[in-house]
């Protein structure tokens, strides 16, 4: 609303600078005053999404909390394969573990989807999209070789997964 005042005001004022004009030798000036419009005061009221958000963040807290500790559980035995040199299991881990992570990802994209949130359903999306990214990056879990690489990874990477969502649940 601020900004369509404001294009009014400088529409009246660029009207009122152009019509000035001068008379030839008599140096009189003539201005045309540009009306001013005023925009219509809104009889709609802004949506409340609180309920509905209030619905999808405990949700997605309940997700963060439970889904990603089975990342998490999986990871660990994935660490300890690979200290026992135990290769295959190891793999068999890293492999559950990606499938915790994507699943996480889906959790997250079908429970904002509900949301009625635009801006709570578009970072939702965002934020299932790095889960599912990280869930196929075999780099990241080919760094992951000791409970300290796993702290440092998860450090970097749950604020880039959860951030998205968590300020728009934070309220």
């Amino acid at each position: 609303m601020r900004s369509a005042l404001l294009a009014v005001a400088l529409g009246g004022l660029l009207l009122t600078g152009a019509a000035c004009s001068s008379d030839g030798d008599s140096g009189t000036e003539t201005i045309a005053e540009a009306p001013v419009a005023e925009a219509p005061a809104s009889t709609v009221p802004a949506p409340n999404y609180y309920a509905n958000t209030r619905k999808v963040c405990t949700a997605l807290d309940k997700i963060f909390d439970a889904d990603v500790a089975q990342f998490g559980t999986a990871m660990g035995k994935m660490i300890a394969y690979k200290e026992a040199k135990q290769a295959d299991e190891a793999e068999a881990a890293r492999k559950l573990a990606s499938k915790e992570l994507k699943e996480v990802g889906a959790k997250v994209r079908k429970e904002t989807s509900a949301a009625e949130d635009p801006d709570l359903k578009t970072a939702g999306a965002v934020s299932a999209t790095k889960f599912s990214k990280s869930a196929s990056d075999k780099a990241m879990f080919d760094k992951v070789k000791t409970t300290k690489d796993l702290d440092r990874t998860l450090r970097a990477k749950m604020p880039d997964w959860m951030d998205p969502v968590a300020g728009l649940c934070a309220t």
